[in-house]
């Protein structure tokens, strides 16, 4: 898969350019004349010292020839032993160079012709060797990089107690090849695009043939190639620049470090999308249910991942309302409240100098910079500021009388409850709503909760990702859908693949 995809990029078979007004500027080409190809490559980079070029001459007719590499991004050894070594060492006597022969003697695994300078260019910068001869137009592009990234490791972000334990990293050759290594599939497609003006990325777009829709990936292509930036740093600019709605609070593409949450979309008929540099993959299109869902719901039994799933959509729901409902109760309708509750709540909230919202808002403000503060610190540190800083804090509050303790119970199970959600972007979209939820119940009670609730329905149902409805299989109504929706039925029950993403094979072989 590497040979073919690098090889077919250096003969530029590639998709096109992302600018359509580079598309119609003829490329510069190299000459025959070779300090002329060498003058223009190293103009174009400037006076770089990490650009090598290595000039020789060799054979029985002294040859002039010059390669040019990035020093870093090779491995010098490939280069002295694949490269030098067979042209100035152990060339046969036969051989007349220029010919073509030339690619017969170095033995490197990946050898190209090129004779486009920007294409030239962009494989310098990507680690591979370009070989410069006297009196020929083109130029050899050699595999050399020095691929070196950090090991594969468990994903950070989404631990799980069974499945396998190893998530993607920065390199996208790695990365492309834990989807290999899923199993033998020989309909796994992979359609490289260049993505960023000033800073070149690599892109890969990635679906099962005769299982995703083409006007998905159609769909897809064509959004990533209207980008339009100098520099793609990560996935999430991918992601925001790709997404329908920007404005709306709802992630619509997922996000994953995990290559098995990767191979069972793809299975699904959804498409992913994989940048170099980052180790998060995005997946389209989405549905909120998607983000309530784990991949060790289907590694365990299906009894027990139901049973788990159905608790998240319960935690999502306290994670958004509870604290709002318990503003509209204690503010407005006091009369809801079970008397001896009722009563318990006012004798904790003696004392308390605030109203009921700002009490709230100085607790779920509290968490909220304690939780930014565990992530930025390093993982032991962060951890005991987590757990000591809010038990320190809301007893020194309750103490203090700043807040009641049925406050800083209902702020904990909340805080609680959007941390057992599998998905963090999420969770971030959920900590926003709970906010905008306590000023509505702290402004009209509960029918202010009703009205929240209305509004973010409504969204909701209008929101959609590639076409596909957000709360689907819910909204539109798909009954086969809803065997893997709020809860998991068995395996052996799901004989059809999602009707929602319209695959072109709708039935799970076996």
């Amino acid at each position: 898969m590497a040979l073919s995809k690098i090889t077919g990029y250096l003969q530029g078979d590639k998709e096109k350019p992302v600018n359509k007004q580079q598309d119609k500027e003829v490329p510069a080409i190299l000459s025959n004349d070779l300090s002329a190809n060498i003058d223009e490559i190293n103009k174009n980079f400037g006076t770089n010292k990490d650009i090598i070029t290595r000039k020789f001459t060799f054979g029985k007719e002294q040859t002039r020839a010059a390669i040019i590499f990035a020093k870093g991004l090779v491995d010098t050894a490939i280069i002295n032993s694949n490269i030098l070594e067979p042209l100035l060492v152990n060339l046969p006597d036969h051989v007349n160079p220029p010919t073509i022969q030339i690619k017969n003697l170095l033995p490197i695994s990946e050898i190209s012709e090129e004779n486009r300078i920007d294409v030239i260019n962009t494989s310098i910068l990507r680690g591979q060797t370009v070989l410069f001869l006297q009196d020929i137009d083109y130029a050899f592009v050699l595999k050399t990089s020095n691929a070196k990234g950090r090991n594969l490791e468990e994903p950070v972000s989404e631990l799980q107690v069974r499945g396998p334990r190893i998530g993607f990293n920065e390199n996208l050759i790695d990365n492309v090849t834990l989807l290999r290594k899923a199993g033998v599939n020989t309909e796994l497609r992979f359609i490289s695009l260049q993505l960023g003006k000033r800073f070149n990325k690599e892109l890969v777009i990635t679906y099962v043939e005769g299982i995703a829709n083409p006007e998905i990936i159609e769909n897809v292509k064509q959004k990533i190639e209207s980008i339009d930036i100098d520099n793609i740093p990560e996935s999430g600019y991918v992601e925001e620049l790709i997404e329908e709605n920007n404005f709306s609070l709802f992630p619509q593409v997922q996000s994953t470090e995990r290559p098995d949450r990767v191979v069972a979309a793809l299975t699904e008929g959804r498409i992913a999308i994989i940048l170099d540099g980052t180790p998060f993959a995005l997946i389209v299109p989405a549905t909120i249910n998607m983000f309530l869902q784990s991949p060790e719901d289907y590694y365990e039994r299906w009894i027990a991942g139901s049973l788990v799933r159905f608790l998240r959509y319960v935690a999502a729901f306290i994670a958004v309302f509870t604290p709002a409902l318990y503003i509209s109760f204690v503010s407005f309708h006091q009369g809801l409240i079970p008397t001896k509750l009722a009563l318990s709540i006012i004798s904790s909230r003696e004392g308390v100098p605030f109203p009921i919202l700002i009490e709230a808002l100085l607790m779920e403000v509290s968490i909220e910079i304690l939780r930014e503060a565990g992530l930025r610190l390093p993982k032991p540190i962060g951890q005991t500021i987590g757990i000591v800083g809010g038990l320190v804090i809301g007893d020194a509050a309750v103490q203090a009388g700043i807040v009641s303790p049925v406050t800083v119970i209902v702020v904990a199970l909340t805080a609680i409850s959007s941390f057992s959600l599998p998905q963090y972007n999420l969770s971030i979209s959920l900590r926003v709503l709970r906010f905008i939820a306590m000023f509505f119940a702290a402004t009209l009670g509960l029918y202010g909760v009703i009205v929240f609730f209305i509004f973010f329905s409504i969204h909701l149902v209008r929101l959609k990702s590639f076409g596909v409805p957000y709360l689907s299989p819910a909204v539109p109504y798909q009954t086969n859908d809803w065997k893997d929706f709020l809860i998991r039925l068995p395996i052996s029950a799901m004989k059809k693949r999602p009707k929602i993403f319209k695959p072109t094979d709708t039935i799970r072989k076996g």
